[in-house]
């Protein structure tokens, strides 16, 4: 997504602008960000995605309103976009996966892709005794996604498996998220790619590390997939990665009953 953390506005008193913190042209580049703007922003995205996304369009526009509204440079209530043009948060198929789009006045502010779960409806107690688990789909990525070093989207995403899998709320010690968040730790202050510690390091053997297992549902792999996308600067999972895994073991189980 091209976007950027807002700056508070500094001496000058300027207010910060559309065209500060997203790529837009024309009048809206122009334009201040102001609190119903911003509402307007969290509020559809919380009727189409169920939530307001870490990094995502809304938290941008809440930022920089709120900077705006402490200069004093907007009012409260000031609705220069949203009111009259609209936003718009938009969910399309693209290649299997689903592309989320947001926009502000019909321009484009942020755009990623996620994998698609939503059609994933077995429960838990309904799935075959031979469906895929959760520690063989964390395997299946380690394969398909290999050589990708471990980033924070990447431990986020492997901590919400494991919990998934043992039902726990914490991490299991010395379990595969705990070294997935160490890699990844690791790996930000590891300059050579050589040198970083990769998926498949830290996944190979995930069947056997974790505690407890689980046959993988929609639930699980939704939880999975938000969580890598909330951690990546991009909004975006990996392909073949953690979150493509889970997404695509959940959708093999679906079918494997029907």
């Amino acid at each position: 997504m091209s976007q950027e953390q807002p700056q508070r506005p500094g001496a000058s008193q300027e207010p910060i602008k559309y065209g500060d913190v997203f790529n837009v042209t024309g009048e809206l580049a122009s334009k201040p960000i102001g609190p119903k703007d911003a509402a307007a922003m969290q509020s559809a995205e919380n009727k189409i995605l169920g939530e307001t996304p870490k990094g995502g369009a809304a938290a941008v526009m809440q930022s920089a309103a709120i900077a705006n509204e402490r200069a004093g440079v907007v009012s409260h209530n000031q609705a220069d976009v949203a009111g009259d043009q609209g936003v718009a948060v938009i969910k399309s198929d693209a290649d299997g996966d689903v592309m989320i789009t947001e926009a502000v006045a019909g321009q484009i502010v942020g755009q990623y892709r996620q994998p698609d779960v939503s059609a994933v409806t077995t429960p838990a107690m309904l799935v075959d005794p031979g469906s895929i688990t959760i520690g063989e789909a964390l395997e299946a990525a380690a394969i398909s996604a290999a050589d990708k070093p471990i980033d924070q989207s990447d431990a986020a995403a492997i901590q919400a498996a494991e919990m998934r899998a043992t039902g726990s709320s914490e991490i299991t010690p010395g379990g595969i998220a705990s070294e997935a968040q160490s890699a990844a730790t690791r790996n930000a202050r590891t300059q050579r790619f050589e040198d970083q510690a990769t998926l498949s390091d830290v996944l190979s053997d995930a069947t056997a590390m974790l505690p407890k297992d689980k046959a993988m549902t929609r639930e699980d792999a939704e939880r999975v997939v938000a969580a890598e996308v909330r951690n990546n600067p991009g909004m975006s999972t990996t392909p073949g990665g953690v979150g493509a895994a889970m997404a695509a073991a959940a959708k093999r189980n679906q079918n494997s009953t029907i």
